[in-house]
C-alpha cells in the first residue's frame, strides 16, 4: 500500500507539472495564439483595381503602422474596418469593392507585426491605443456621422470598444465572441480564467454603445461559435439586431446574399 501511495503521488505530481507547464504556455504564447500575422517587405508596393491612398501612421511609442483607404467614385462617407487575427491588408483588400461600390470609401490597417506595420502586439491596452489613434485619424477627413465601423472576428472587440466610445453612424459586428473569456471556456476549458491578458468583453461595450448595433453570424461558424452572437443579444437596445446567416461559415462573409443586401439598406 505504500509504494502504490509512493507512486500515486509521483504520478500526481508529474501531472500536476505538466499541467503547470501547459499554462505557463499559453500564459506566455497567447499573441501567438490571438494572432497569425502574415509580414510584407517594407518596399512592398500595393495593387487593386480599386483606387487607393497608402496611408502610414506613427504611434505613441514610434512605430509605423499601414493602412490602405480605398476610394469610392462619388463617396457618402467611411467604412472603418477592423479586420481578423490572420494575413495582412495585401489578402484583406479583396473585401473593398463591397464598400465602394455602395459609394462608401473603406479604411483597413494592419495591427503591430502585420503586413508593413512595425513592432509586436505586447497588450491590449497597446493594441487599442493603436486602433483609437487610427480613428483620429480618420475623423480629421469624415464627419462621424458618415463613418461605419465593422469588425470582424477577432477585430470585433475592438470595434466594439471604439463605438463605445465614440458616436459614428453605426456598429457592424461579423461573427463576435462575447469575450475572451467566455472563449477560452469553451475551447481550453482546463485553464483558469486569470491567465488571460486580454479581455476583448465585447458584452460590456455593447452597454455603453449609443449607436445601431448589427451582427452578423453564420450559424456553421466554427471557429466563433453562433451562441456568442446569442449571448451578445441580450445585451442589446431597441435599434441592435442579430442576423443569423443559414450555411455560413466563419469566412466569406462579404459575400452572403443576406448580408450584402442588409448593407445595402445601411449604407443607402
Amino acid at each position: 500500500m505504500k509504494l502504490l501511495f509512493k507512486i500515486l503521488i509521483r504520478l500526481g505530481l508529474v501531472l500536476l507539472a505538466i499541467y503547470v507547464l501547459i499554462i505557463t504556455a499559453l500564459y506566455f504564447n497567447q499573441e501567438n495564439i490571438l494572432f497569425h500575422p502574415t509580414k510584407l517587405d517594407k518596399n512592398y508596393v500595393f495593387e487593386s483595381e480599386v483606387p487607393f491612398e497608402e496611408i502610414n501612421m506613427k504611434t505613441r511609442d514610434n512605430k509605423n503602422l499601414n493602412g490602405l483607404l480605398f476610394k469610392a467614385k462619388e463617396s457618402k462617407g467611411l467604412v472603418f474596418y477592423v479586420h481578423g487575427n490572420a494575413g495582412n491588408i495585401k489578402g484583406w483588400s479583396g473585401i473593398a469593392e463591397t464598400y465602394t461600390k455602395l459609394n462608401y470609401d473603406l479604411f483597413i490597417f494592419d495591427f503591430r507585426g502585420f503586413g508593413k506595420s512595425e513592432g509586436e502586439i505586447e497588450n491590449e491596452e497597446q493594441f487599442y491605443d493603436d486602433i483609437r489613434q487610427f480613428y483620429k485619424l480618420m475623423k480629421q477627413r469624415y464627419a462621424e456621422k458618415e463613418i461605419m465601423i465593422i469588425g470582424y472576428s477577432i477585430g470585433t472587440g475592438p470595434a466594439a470598444m471604439l463605438a463605445s466610445e465614440n458616436e459614428p453612424k453605426a456598429l457592424i459586428l461579423l461573427s463576435p465572441y462575447y469575450n475572451l473569456e467566455d472563449m477560452l471556456e469553451r475551447n481550453y476549458s482546463f485553464a483558469p480564467k486569470f491567465i488571460l491578458k486580454y479581455a476583448f468583453a465585447t458584452n460590456d461595450y455593447l452597454e455603453k454603445i449609443k449607436v445601431p448595433v448589427t451582427i452578423f453570424h453564420g450559424k456553421d461558424d466554427r471557429a466563433i461559435y453562433f451562441g456568442s452572437s446569442l449571448k451578445l443579444k441580450k445585451h442589446f437596445k431597441k435599434t441592435d439586431r442579430l442576423f443569423p446567416l443559414e450555411n455560413q461559415g466563419h469566412l466569406g462573409m462579404d459575400e452572403n446574399v443576406v448580408y450584402a443586401n442588409e448593407l445595402r439598406k445601411m449604407l443607402e
